[in-house]
């Protein structure tokens, strides 16, 4: 089982209430994923229960059955998560396979359909979406733009700076041709900026960032700079402080910290052995030596979701991903 399929077995084992208030912390991709998962999910046996409880660690009990009608419960804890217009459109995508409504929608959309949808609009209209997305999302949108579109998005992501509510507006009501029915209107211009530009690149896959960084570099190499003095790469890790590391290391699932580090630096490999205790770096050791081969791409992924773990702990003030880190008193 993946991720998503492990959450919504979770989902499913609390009562109404309780998934709704977790569904609350998810961002709208999570949501999507872990909802199109309770909706497939059929004849859930007690070994999947167990399997998923013991992987998260909870004390939760043991259940035989799940007894719930699956679509009324999605309906109801979506609704009392997300509210009665924002669940709206989600059920529909996820019951009935319905398109939603409103820019603000989008990130409820496929990539390759966002892609399809905007591919078309003026570059300027394709910047203000991709800023309005969440990272990963809008570096998967990229990825199934045409290259001659890819770098120059990035570019006129990286220099927004501010835009007026009512422009907004009007990219919504651009957006709201291509559905149906109403939609909230955007209250804030917070969009956009060198730091949603980094966030986009560091979402993507390695030889894309890469690719697409060239180009940018080609055109303009000052842009450029400004860029990658935000970007955090797996590498910079390794220059983490001893309480930041081992913050980032609780966190951390074990399985993808040893994918992870399949592909990196012995340096880094070394950063982190020295951040555990003994018994738990020679575990780690003999894992990474009895995993065997593992492909560039799944490395790739596990290292950008260490790079998200470090991200949202570095938003949250619990670490610093600046070398040598701040002083804590």
């Amino acid at each position: 089982m993946n991720g998503a399929q492990r959450a919504a077995i979770l989902l499913l084992t609390l009562g109404e209430q309780e998934a709704a208030e977790v569904l609350k912390h998810l961002s709208a991709r999570d949501v999507q994923a872990v909802g199109q998962a309770m909706a497939a999910l059929t004849n859930v046996s007690r070994d999947q229960v167990e399997f998923v409880l013991g992987r998260l660690d909870e004390d939760m009990g043991r259940h035989t059955s799940l007894g719930v009608g699956t679509e009324e419960y999605i309906r109801k804890i979506l609704v009392n998560a997300l509210g009665e217009n924002k669940a709206g459109g989600l059920i529909d995508r996820i019951l009935l396979g319905r398109t939603s409504k409103g820019l603000e929608s989008l990130k409820w959309m496929e990539s390759r359909a966002i892609a399809e949808m905007i591919g078309q609009e003026h570059p300027q209209i394709i910047a203000l979406v991709l800023a309005h997305l969440e990272p990963d999302q809008a570096a998967e949108v990229i990825g199934y733009m045409p290259p001659r579109v890819r770098s120059d998005a990035v570019m006129r992501i990286a220099t927004l700076d501010g835009v007026q509510p009512h422009a907004l507006n009007e990219l919504d009501e651009i957006m709201e041709r291509q559905f149906s029915g109403n939609t909230n209107k955007l209250k804030s211009a917070n969009v956009g900026g060198l730091k949603a530009a980094a966030d986009i690149l560091n979402a993507m896959e390695s030889s894309r960032e890469a690719e697409l960084m060239a180009s940018i570099r080609g055109h303009d190499s000052s842009l450029s700079g400004r860029i990658e003095e935000l970007m955090f790469v797996f590498e910079d890790l390794g220059d983490l402080d001893d309480r930041s590391m081992q913050a980032l290391l609780r966190e951390v699932p074990s399985a993808r910290l040893v994918t992870a580090l399949k592909g990196a630096e012995a340096s880094v490999r070394e950063r982190i052995f020295a951040n555990m205790s003994k018994r738990a770096a020679d575990m780690l050791r003999d894992d990474l030596e009895v995993k065997g081969p593992v492909r560039l791409s799944e490395v790739d992924a596990a290292q950008k979701e260490v790079l998200q773990i470090a991200r949202k702990l570095a938003d949250a003030g619990q670490i610093s991903l600046q070398a040598g880190g701040d002083e804590f008193v």
